[in-house]
């Protein structure tokens, strides 16, 4: 049995399949890989996309959804195993696994971090309990990565490029008046690099580098691919023959939880929104964002809706990606028997 926690633990040809499969459900392909089966949705934190994609993608492969709002519809829970609950948590994540593992045939978790010790939350502890005591499929929503927009991401890319072999990935950091989650920008350079992308990240200080972990994964890949993975500071030389401009902001992490030193670093940021200025340094690139976004403050109105943006593709594959790899994991479970 599988889990989709994180593309790292897929090889590049696994999530290809995924991809092709994707396409082909797209371009109106059935599937009732599904039929008779159960599938929870558990949502600690809000979503849009998300929800839809799933809830209406489990019913398409011939699937019953349970959405379980964590946040109001379930008791508070606990992750940490060992401890003392004599706190607020009324149940811990070890029962809850093993019973919904009972009712359903997949488990999708979407869970962001608390903001409080990324010591602690770098692990990804919630998803992580759940895939260790769960006995189906565990499914990532976004935690600390974002794998299904990782795979929603790449298809609009091949769509729209063809091959990305060589071509240059750029992800910048674009200003939002609070920090947010890096999980989006953590998969950006895993799934470009992992294709092999040239992968370049802006950032307005060497503050906002990721965690080691997604640098290292990322060097690691494009080393294999004989591509190259920077990091810059300067606008000019991070736009320059771009073949994709991908727009994210994220908090940094040495100010993790005590956002308020971070202000003089993030105003080095204020002249980042992608506008056509910096688009036209780059080579005909596209650009996306993984929505929501900030109109005029991460990307101009211009861009957003110019024949460059690939936002709403990326947005629809969600959809499909998520049906071929609910379908793959079925499969495979299927086969354990």
């Amino acid at each position: 049995m599988r889990h989709f926690l994180t593309t790292e633990d897929w090889h590049q040809d696994e999530l290809q399949h995924v991809l092709d499969r994707a396409r082909a459900l797209k371009a109106g392909a059935s599937s009732s890989a599904l039929s008779g089966k159960s599938v929870a949705l558990v949502f600690f934190n809000p979503s849009l996309r998300t929800r839809s994609s799933f809830d209406i993608g489990i019913a398409q492969l011939g699937g019953h959804p349970v959405v379980l709002d964590a946040r109001a519809g379930t008791w508070p829970m606990e992750m940490i195993e060992g401890t003392v609950m004599d706190g607020d948590a009324e149940e811990h994540v070890v029962e809850a696994a093993r019973v919904l593992s009972r009712y359903v045939d997949m488990i999708a978790i979407r869970c962001f971090p608390k903001f409080e010790d990324w010591t602690a939350e770098r692990e990804d502890p919630l998803i992580t309990a759940f895939a260790r005591h769960a006995s189906v499929p565990v499914i990532n929503m976004e935690t600390i990565v974002h794998p299904c927009q990782e795979l929603a991401l790449m298809l609009a890319l091949q769509e729209r490029l063809g091959s990305v072999e060589q071509k240059t990935f750029l992800l910048t950091w674009v200003p939002h008046p609070r920090p947010l989650n890096t999980a989006v920008a953590n998969s950006a350079v895993l799934i470009a690099s992992k294709f092999g992308m040239n992968v370049r990240m802006l950032v307005p200080d060497e503050a906002y580098r990721l965690d080691e972990r997604y640098m290292s994964a990322a060097e690691q890949e494009c080393a294999r691919h004989g591509t190259r993975f920077d990091v810059k500071t300067d606008i000019k030389a991070a736009y320059s023959g771009a073949h994709v401009v991908y727009a994210k902001s994220w908090g940094a992490l040495p100010f993790y939880g005590q956002w308020e030193n971070e202000a003089p670093y993030r105003a080095k940021g204020a002249g980042f929104m992608v506008d056509e200025a910096k688009l036209a340094m780059t080579d005909k690139a596209v650009v996306s964002h993984c929505l929501p976004m900030r109109r005029n403050v991460k990307i101009a109105d211009a861009v957003v809706d110019s024949p460059a943006f690939l936002g709403i593709e990326e947005a629809e594959n969600r959809l499909h990606v998520q049906k071929a790899m609910m379908e793959a994991l079925s499969r495979d479970m299927d086969g354990c028997g």
